[in-house]
């Protein structure tokens, strides 16, 4: 399938000038960043969706509205290939999911074309994309054209209805998550429950919809809202309602608002549901029928809620990994002090994030800061809403 049959006859995205990109900030001039869900490649930015607490904040540029590239689709493919950090059939890849839409019409197209340059090299790796835009049965023709990728959509659908917060009718996610479930043949859809915010979208009328769509994907996962100093700065110039106290650098799902939701579920309060995970890997390992590329399986308390046959894939996938090579190979990325590997998780000293993950994915299993430990039952969240260090109330 050629580029033009996939983009139809839409004029491909400008690319913004050099001394333009000079004025981003670096981090958003940086087109690759190695995440906890694998390596996001972002080389378009600018997106007219609004929503109040969109990470875009972080990067100084919620105000551009229009979607520029910062450079060609080609290019952009073997930035990402040729990354340090890239495995051919072991990376889980993100596309677009920082500073734009990938389903915008005028994006689509290009999101199409990087697709079928990665799959034309016949890599396998777990592609995510992120979407609460429109997707049509024509989108999902195309998503079905891919041979070897292993392609997962994830589409956000909240429920909230302050327009201030969240100006897109979470309808039109609703939609495009049924019709995307409705086609899916070599790709697999996941309802991305998020953020969830206690006493704005977490009603019995909530929970009552997204079980809903809980049975149009083929798994869901649910999360809570990042909310860093940047985000919080905006609501106050708006006016918006602080829906904590406080920011953090780490999601923020309080464990009462855990209970809530597990509890529904567990007691039928708002009848049957789909597949329900914590963690974004989890539920895209479960739709393709695979165990978790992240390991999270160490992290036992975390599988509570996982389907039977899932605990099974992961139990009988994970490998605790070999001391020695752990230790050479996080010394071989600068980690500094001891080098640690429990039956949850390697833990290190001295590594930023992204030699974390490659360590993670390369192993395929947890791999933890020591300075930022992962405490019980919290499951890598912020500390808000958690009375104690083992996610039990207080005395």
């Amino acid at each position: 399938m050629t580029s033009t049959a996939q983009s139809g006859t839409r004029r491909a995205l400008p690319i913004l000038p050099q001394e333009e990109i000079g004025v981003l900030k670096p981090e958003l001039a940086d087109v690759i960043e190695y995440r906890k869900s694998g390596l996001s490649l972002n080389w378009i930015v600018g997106c007219p969706l609004e929503c109040g607490y969109c990470v875009r904040h972080l990067f100084d540029n919620f105000a551009m509205k229009t979607p520029r590239r910062l450079m060609d689709d080609a290019t952009a493919v073997a930035r990402l290939t040729g990354y340090p950090y890239f495995q051919p059939h072991r990376t889980p890849i993100q596309l677009l999911n920082r500073a734009t839409d990938p389903m915008l019409p005028a994006v689509k197209p290009h999101l199409f074309t990087v697709l079928r340059l990665l799959d034309e090299q016949h890599l396998t790796n777990h592609v995510l994309i992120i979407t609460r835009w429109r997707v049509t049965p024509e989108d999902c023709a195309v998503l079905n054209s891919f041979r070897h990728l292993r392609l997962t959509v994830l589409v956000t659908h909240s429920g909230i209805e302050d327009r201030a917060i969240e100006p897109v009718d979470s309808a039109i996610a609703a939609v495009s998550l049924r019709t995307l479930y409705q086609h899916a043949e070599r790709y697999r859809t996941i309802l991305y429950w998020r953020p969830i915010v206690p006493g704005l979208n977490d009603s019995t009328l909530h929970l009552q919809r997204a079980r809903e769509l809980s049975r149009t994907a083929h798994a869901t996962v649910f999360t809570g809202l990042f909310f860093r100093e940047q985000i919080q700065a905006y609501y106050q110039d708006h006016g918006l309602q602080m829906p904590y106290e406080t920011t953090a650098r780490r999601k923020i799902l309080p464990e009462t608002l855990e209970q809530r939701i597990l509890g529904a579920v567990a007691s039928g309060e708002v009848g049957g549901w789909g597949p329900l995970f914590r963690k974004t890997s989890c539920g895209v390992a479960f739709a393709h029928g695979e165990a978790d590329y992240n390991g999270h399986f160490g992290i036992r308390e975390l599988c509570d809620i996982c389907p039977p046959e899932q605990i099974h894939r992961c139990q009988k996938a994970l490998v605790k990994p070999d001391l020695a090579k752990v230790t050479r190979a996080a010394r071989a990325l600068g980690a500094s002090g001891a080098v640690e590997v429990t039956d949850r998780a390697i833990v290190v000293e001295g590594l930023d994030e992204p030699p974390r993950y490659y360590l993670q994915h390369g192993f395929g299993y947890q791999c933890h800061d020591r300075a930022k430990p992962h405490l019980h039952r919290q499951h890598g969240r912020a500390a808000i809403g958690w009375p104690a260090p083992n996610g039990t109330p207080a005395p």
